[in-house]
């Protein structure tokens, strides 16, 4: 009989900075305890960066947008996608010294195994992450 994988956990927020430290904490509350101290402090910048460049650059407050998380294991990997309404694609770009923003996806790139952006099937963008992590802790 097939192992039958892992519902996906999903939540959805409103496109509000106050739902980044939300969606770092579900983010961390929903992975098994043994992982906590593996992938918790990296998964939850990984969700900060992703979440707050979706309210930035994606997602519209006035109109009521929402963002959207999912995470799942797959393949020794947590997978972390971050989905908004908008169709710009994330492009890495290196800050010179005395920006004050546009280093987060130079901390994605360099915390994640892997990441890419992806257009949704409907409407909008997703930002996929994964973090690779030690089965047993």
């Amino acid at each position: 009989m097939p192992e039958i994988p892992l519902v996906p956990a999903h939540w959805s927020f409103p496109a509000h900075p106050a739902s980044v430290r939300r969606a770092r904490h579900a983010v961390a509350e929903s992975l098994p305890d043994v992982l906590r101290p593996q992938l918790g402090y990296d998964l939850g910048l990984l969700t900060s960066e992703l979440l707050t460049n979706a309210i930035r650059h994606g997602a519209c407050r006035e109109d009521g947008d929402l963002v959207e998380l999912v995470l799942w294991p797959a393949d020794g990997h947590y997978w972390l996608a971050v989905s908004d309404p908008g169709t710009g694609k994330p492009v890495l770009a290196h800050q010179g010294a005395d920006a004050e923003s546009g280093r987060g996806l130079i901390l994605v790139d360099s915390l994640a195994a892997a990441w890419t952006s992806r257009p949704r099937p409907t409407r909008g963008t997703s930002v996929i992450a994964g973090l690779s992590f030690r089965q047993g802790g």
